[in-house]
């Protein structure tokens, strides 16, 4: 697909673009496309570009650091935008979370919940969880393993966390993989929610974050809910401005 990225005039029409294109994707996988959400992925890219994105019609962005993130907010002050936070959070920064982003789509340990849970009370705030999983088993990426996954909710299913709700998952496909070993990765992610949900009687635990510029066409096929498109939008990272 084709996208511009030299102006801010081009952002309207990669959305357009974008957005047809998940629509074909969910055509082709027998999927209503009003089922998935687009993210935004605006981080490294100025207000000014998330501006042109929110006058073109567009209300989901996601932000994967705390500083850069906060700047945006508070100069945009839309109320209509949903900010979503998808990068690795150090329990330090869980502070900033609540309050700011209706959604997290990288917790990855229980601490960190439950600093998210005491912040979210103070503020009066509700939170949308996803756990990251680490599908890949990639090293260099976070998030849980599938094998400890299940571990995981239930512990968290006992931890006293009323703040938060528990939505789903997230993960981060294979780098330069071809299209049926990326497609392996999504489906698996489809499994291990689906086990979850049964598992511990969670109805609200449906979403599925995965897919990005480059592959969420397969994520798409494989039943994501949200994926999370940056450059196809905003273009390579050169628009991030004072």
């Amino acid at each position: 697909m084709q996208f511009m990225n030299q102006s801010f005039g081009g952002i309207a029409s990669n959305l357009f673009s974008v957005k047809q294109s998940i629509a074909e994707a969910a055509r082709a996988a027998k999927r209503n496309p009003d089922e998935i959400r687009l993210i935004a992925v605006s981080k490294t890219h100025s207000h000014e570009a998330v501006a042109a994105a929110i006058e073109a019609g567009h209300q989901d962005f996601g932000e994967s650091t705390t500083q850069e993130a906060l700047a945006k907010i508070s100069r945009l002050a839309n109320p209509s935008i949903t900010w979503h936070f998808i990068g690795h959070l150090q329990t330090n920064k869980a502070k900033f979370i609540p309050g700011n982003f209706s959604w997290l789509h990288s917790l990855d340990s229980l601490e960190l919940a439950r600093r998210l849970s005491r912040r979210a009370q103070e503020l009066s705030a509700n939170l949308n969880i996803l756990i990251e999983v680490n599908v890949t088993g990639d090293p260099k990426k976070h998030g849980v393993s599938p094998e400890s996954l299940l571990d995981f909710v239930e512990k968290f299913s006992k931890e006293n966390l009323p703040a938060l709700s528990l939505r789903g998952l997230m993960t981060i496909g294979p780098y330069e993989a071809p299209e049926q070993e990326r497609c392996r990765c999504f489906a698996r992610l489809r499994e291990l929610r689906d086990t979850c949900r049964e598992r511990f009687a969670l109805p609200g635990f449906t979403e599925l974050s995965m897919g990005m510029s480059g592959d969420y066409p397969e994520a798409i096929k494989e039943g994501a809910t949200m994926v999370r498109v940056g450059t196809a939008i905003f273009g390579e990272r050169d628009y991030l401005r004072k």
